[in-house]
Order: C-alpha cells, then structure tokens, then sequence
C-alpha cells in the first residue's frame, strides 16, 4: 500500500510540474489562435504523462533497457497525440475563419451564406453557432426591409404633405392679397374660405402630431370600461353631416352588451376616420356599415367598417396604413394619408390590431380589440 502512495505521489509530482508549465504557456499565449491553445493542452497532456511515467520508472529503479522501452512508447504516443491535435487546431482554425468571412458578408448588407453548416462532420457547437448566424442574419435583412420601407414611407409623407401644405398656403395667400387690395366684393364669403383652408391646415399638423407621438410612444391613454355600442353611436353621429352630404346611407348595429377597455376619446377618432374615408370613398346611394362581433375562444372584440369603394388593389392591401400611402386614386378633399396610420397606431396601443380585406363592391377594415376584463380597472397609459 505504501509503495502505491509513493508511486502515486510521483506520478502526480511529475504531473503537476507539466500542468504549471501548461498553465503559465497558455496564460501567455490567451490571444493566440485555438489551434495553439488545443496545441498546448495537447502538450500539456502528453508531457504530464510522460514526466509522471519517468518520475515512477526513476523511483522504482528500473533498468536501463526497461527505462528506454517506456521512454520510447511515451514518446511516441507524444508524437501521435500531439499531430492528432495540431489536425484538430487547423481544423477548427479553418472552420472559425470560415464562419467569421461569412458573418462580414450580412453585417456588410448582405445574408449570411452558411459555410458547409450541413457537413456531417461539423461538431454540435458549430452547428448551433451556424444556425444563430443565419438567424440573425435573416432577422437583420427583415430590419432592413423595414427601415427601407419606413424610409420610403417618409419620403411618400414629405412629398404629399408639402404639395398638400402648398394648395391651401397659395390660396390663402390669393386671397389675402386679394382683400388687402379691395378686390373682392364679397368679403365674407373669402373670409369663410379662408377659415376654411386654415382648418384644413389645422387638422393636417394636428394629424401629423398625433402621428409623432404615435411613433415616438409618447400617446398617453386613459383608459375605462365603455360599451361598445356606445362608441359606435358616437362616431355614427358625428359622421352622420357627411354621409347626408355625399348621399350616403350608414348602417350601424353593435353588439351592446359587450365592454372594452379603450380611451374613448381615442377610440372614437379611430372610429371617425374609418367612417370618414369609407364616406368619401363610397359613391352615392352608397352604403357604409359598421359591425362588431365577438370571438369567444380568444376574448377578443372584432368592430367592422364596411364601405362600397370598390375593392383595392390586392398589391395594394399590405400598405394601406403605411405612413403617407394614398394608393392610385386621389382622395377629396386630398389627405396627407395620415389617417390609417393613425387608426393602426391607436388600435395597437390598445394591444389590438388592424386589417383591411376585400369585399363584394368594397373593402372592410376590422379593429380587432380585448374585450374588458370582469371589474373595474384603474386608467393606464400607453
């Protein structure tokens, strides 16, 4: 028993003698490449055996043809163990570099081309470090299809806005020359004109400031229990001068029972600017409607507006609440098409979403909205 401790205590004096010299080499060689560093754990190894191996052969006083037999199968298995791991270190080297080249690709604004992520012999970690690449990879070209759409979006609101902004900007200029120069007979009427216009243009920075804040997530809603039905008759009452003026009928039935927890004010304007575009839009005789309908299995409200526009175009749809977009017909009065950017907005900070789909001779916009929870609920900002 005592010859084994003795044995193991040399063998681990060796051992340990390596293991430092190990340590401090590769503390020394840290910002090397993998392969030096798998190179002296390598070494490492083969020479804690092999100074153990002589520090038990020295101790047990063997002769000198027993001390050459075990020196030579040590060095060997050196040789072997120490080619296996420079194979492995390039190796591993050469799969590094590769996926290092093919991530510059997608950072530069381009995808990442997996190197060989398919090859059997890949090891586990590569494979999943491949997969996260590709990943992120797919997810930047996303981000960047985004911000090239939200770019153009901007592009398409400066454009509209500043011909919209330069309508009512001449005519109230026209029309305040005309009066400094005691053109006009009719002073009121061009004063009525004017306001007119100036209203116009107050709505449009009134649109445009909902619509930054909107963005920037600085809208505050005060939210509280409010039937539905009540929502509904409000924006059907207010939309109701317009309707009568385009000769167009509104229908309006609601589901009366059923609560939501929306600002009512906000809510209401969402509402409006639906009814609002579906009027303009609808010819005479036309008829615009609006529905609600409850979806049980995911306690959601779905509120409708229903129009007689015709239907848009199918390349159209994905844009419709895009920032600026107007589609191929103009609108009357011209709009800045800030409208259903502002319904999306509104509706998805009250957690909901918003869609537009074709139907028979027009389109339907759905709100989809949670329904109220049993209780009260204190206000909450969004």
């Amino acid at each position: 028993m005592q010859d084994m401790l003795l044995i193991a205590l040399f063998a681990f004096l060796g051992a340990a003698v390596a293991g430092l010299l190990g340590a401090l080499a590769l503390r020394a060689l840290r910002h090397r490449s993998l392969a030096v560093s798998l190179t002296v754990v390598s070494t490492v190894a083969v020479t804690a055996m092999f100074t153990g191996t002589l520090a038990v052969a020295w101790a047990m006083f063997l002769s000198r043809h027993d001390l050459f037999v075990v020196t030579t199968v040590v060095a060997m298995a050196a040789v072997v163990s120490l080619a296996t791991a420079l194979l492995l270190g390039r190796w591993v080297a050469a799969r590094s570099n590769a996926l290092t080249q093919a991530a510059r690709s997608f950072g530069d604004g381009g995808r990442f081309p997996a190197p060989g992520a398919a090859e059997a012999g890949d090891p586990a970690e590569f494979a999943a470090l491949t997969r996260e690449l590709a990943a992120t990879s797919e997810k930047l070209a996303a981000s960047r299809d985004r911000e090239r759409a939200l770019e153009s979006s901007r592009r398409e609101l400066v454009a509209w806005i500043s011909h919209d902004l330069r309508t009512p900007l001449a005519g109230l200029r026209a029309m305040s020359e005309a009066l400094e120069d005691g053109m006009v007979e009719d002073t009121g009427r061009c004063l009525r004109q004017i306001r007119t216009e100036v209203e116009r243009l107050n709505a449009m920075v009134g649109d445009l400031f909902e619509l930054s804040r909107i963005h920037a997530g600085t809208l505050a809603l005060t939210t509280h229990q409010v039937p539905l039905s009540q929502l509904v008759e409000e924006a059907l009452a207010g939309a109701d001068p317009l309707a009568r003026q385009n000769g167009v009928r509104l229908v309006g039935d609601a589901v009366a029972s059923v609560p939501v927890e929306v600002d009512a004010h906000e809510m209401t304007r969402v509402l409006g600017n639906l009814l609002v575009n579906a009027i303009r839009r609808t010819p005479e005789d036309g008829t615009v409607a609006v529905h609600a309908r409850t979806a049980e299995e995911d306690e959601k409200v779905v509120l409708s507006v229903t129009d007689g526009c015709g239907g848009i175009p199918e390349e159209d749809l994905p844009r419709v609440f895009d920032t600026g977009w107007r589609g191929t017909h103009a609108r009357t009065p011209p709009g800045a098409g800030l409208g259903l950017a502002i319904v999306r907005g509104i509706v998805e900070a009250h957690q909901g979403t918003a869609a537009v789909r074709n139907v028979t001779g027009g389109c339907c916009f759905e709100l989809t909205l949670p329904r109220a929870l049993p209780g009260p609920r204190a206000s909450a900002e969004a």
